[in-house]
């Protein structure tokens, strides 16, 4: 990851600094999400060759992508968990999806290659809470006959910071596991039973690249670029398919996104044999009504740009591309941009 991320930085006059790291540009300023920051690196370089026009993105979380907009210190904010209509009304905020994605159970196990573990939703609840502590617990062994499992106990990793990722992935687990629904629930922060914290995915990958035994959640571009190894998740079907674009686009089919205001579905645990089961979108907050308007303009121009050209270089980072006619009801939504004299900007 480090290495990818230092290219792009390379090539397109972009700095990374501290292991959130950030696109830094002077036209254009975002904070939040780590989850979609490979994405929006490779789309601000490209942007950047075309049009001369840089992006300053900095990866620090959904929480504090939420506070930054909130707060008026940057053009857009970023997030993985979806504000509600009345968030957003009261805020006076427009919501919009960009890409979808989909998290992974990373893990370093000595003698265990991607995709040769197999884990269910109910086990990734038990482990987080603490109640299957080894590699080779019973219920572990029981789903993976034939895998040389260690008698050794798992290292947990989980996101210390605010997090949309986290939202997704407690979702998940609220949604297979009523015991982790009861007592933990889901949200961008919860108190985990066990484990230690790593900030931002790139924390959590780099926290399980270096802890031997460990598991951790991340987005998929993250273990992907820093070669982790991953489990398979049983899905709704009762499969365990790879995770891969063509699994996390039957996931996306099913998704209604006229389900809740600004767009803000939840897609996981959904039906079909292929449906990889932690899959989400990732959003970005911007004002309805805005007295910056240049740089407003600039924001809508980036991200009218990205849904036109940029499919191919999300499809290359296992990012899923929203649906052309997805694409359409957003930017009729951007329609509701004015500035302070209510003329729409876009």
């Amino acid at each position: 990851m480090r290495k990818f991320l230092m290219i792009a930085a390379a090539s397109c006059g972009l700095a990374v600094t501290g292991i959130a790291g950030a696109v830094q540009a002077a036209d254009m300023t975002g904070a939040g999400a780590t989850f979609p920051f490979p994405i929006y690196a490779k789309w601000a370089e490209a942007y950047k060759k075309e049009t001369g026009n840089g992006l300053n993105y900095q990866s620090i979380g959904s929480g504090g992508g939420i506070r930054q907009i909130k707060s008026k210190t940057v053009d857009f904010g970023a997030s993985d968990m979806p504000l509600k209509g009345e968030e957003l009304d009261a805020a006076g905020l427009l919501q919009f999806p960009t890409v979808m994605g989909a998290l992974v159970p990373a893990i370093n196990v000595p003698g265990i290659e991607a995709g040769k573990l197999k884990l269910t939703g109910t086990l990734l609840a038990e482990i987080y809470m603490g109640t299957v502590k080894k590699w080779n617990d019973p219920k572990i062994a029981g789903i993976n006959a034939g895998l040389q499992l260690p008698d050794i106990n798992i290292n947990v990793v989980y996101r210390s910071d605010g997090s949309g990722t986290t939202f997704v992935w407690t979702d998940y687990l609220s949604r297979v596991s009523a015991d982790w629904k009861s007592k933990i629930g889901a949200n961008t922060s919860v108190q985990f039973p066990v484990g230690v914290g790593g900030k931002g995915n790139e924390g959590v990958a780099a926290s399980v690249k270096q802890i031997a035994n460990s598991i951790g959640y991340v987005e998929y571009a993250y273990a992907k670029q820093n070669k982790l190894s991953y489990a398979l998740v049983q899905n709704k079907d009762g499969q365990y398919p790879a995770p891969t674009i063509e699994s996390f686009q039957a996931a996306a089919a099913n998704a209604d996104w006229n389900a809740a205001p600004g767009f803000g579905i939840i897609i996981n645990d959904q039906p079909g044999a292929k449906s990889w089961p932690i899959t989400s979108a990732t959003f970005i907050l911007v004002y309805k009504k805005t007295d910056k308007v240049e740089q407003a303009k600039e924001v809508m121009k980036f991200f009218d740009w990205a849904y036109k050209s940029g499919d191919a270089m999300a499809t290359d980072l296992e990012y899923v591309p929203l649906p052309a006619n997805v694409k359409d009801k957003v930017r009729a939504s951007w329609k509701s941009i004015v500035d302070g004299s209510d003329k729409p900007i876009f």
